[in-house]
């Protein structure tokens, strides 16, 4: 099953920039709740190097100057603010925060590609990744006008260094060892699999499908995050 659930997620991420976490949590934490997060992440961050090197030519460098230095803020924020407010509340408001973005992108009105939306759309993700798992929305939806390989690569760059950091942090406070590694090599021949997979979903995309489907993964997400906690 966790082979399944980490193909049917590296596919989807390698065709839009982002699903794995969409798709594994919600499913891998039903099987065992071992595989989360550090398992999860370790298989996030091989996928995210293989996107990386696959669409380098298309990333946006200027966007990883200014979202890298969100997503930490993001991260430390949502950290700070899970100590004085219920996760359910964080995690609640920020599901219906993406519902809203994407009600808010299908009527027409988009976020330019500035300095200061990519930072704070980077916040934001980096916020919701710390509160809910899954943080991936908010950075698609800011380059959802863009081209599909710019949009992947990008977002598998900002991915790579986020991913790295909560790991490091995850061994600091002793959730991340030889166990969480054996979890995740049970995910990485379905990440494989997807990632080659995606070769193909993606090239099919690319021909003016990657902004739909973009807006409904953020739909899926923003859903998700509220459903796990009404339940």
């Amino acid at each position: 099953m966790a082979f399944g659930i980490a193909t049917i997620g590296a596919t989807l991420q390698g065709s839009i920039g982002f699903g794995l976490g969409l798709i594994g949590v919600p499913l891998l934490i039903l099987i065992d709740p071992v595989f989360i997060p550090a398992p999860l992440l370790l298989a996030g961050l091989m996928l995210t190097l293989l996107i990386s090197l696959r669409e380098h030519h298309a990333i946006h460098v200027q966007g990883l100057k200014w979202a890298i230095p969100g997503r930490i803020a993001g991260a430390v924020i949502g950290a700070a603010l899970l100590t004085i407010v219920p996760h359910d509340s964080l995690s609640m408001l920020f599901g219906a925060m993406v519902l809203l973005a994407v009600a808010i992108s299908i009527a027409g009105i988009d976020l330019p590609l500035t300095p200061g939306n990519i930072f704070g759309a980077a916040t934001f993700s980096g916020f919701m990744g710390t509160t809910s798992s899954i943080g991936g929305a908010p950075m698609a939806l800011v380059y959802q006008r863009e081209k599909g390989p710019r949009l992947r690569g990008t977002l598998s760059g900002i991915f790579v260094f986020g991913t790295i950091i909560s790991l490091i942090s995850l061994v600091f406070i002793g959730r991340f060892g030889l166990k969480e590694i054996q979890v995740a090599l049970v995910m990485f021949p379905g990440v494989i699999l997807g990632f080659f997979l995606s070769s193909r979903t993606a090239k099919i995309l690319d021909r003016g499908f990657i902004r739909p489907a973009v807006l409904v993964a953020s739909s899926i997400s923003g859903i998700i995050i509220i459903i796990r906690n009404i339940i």
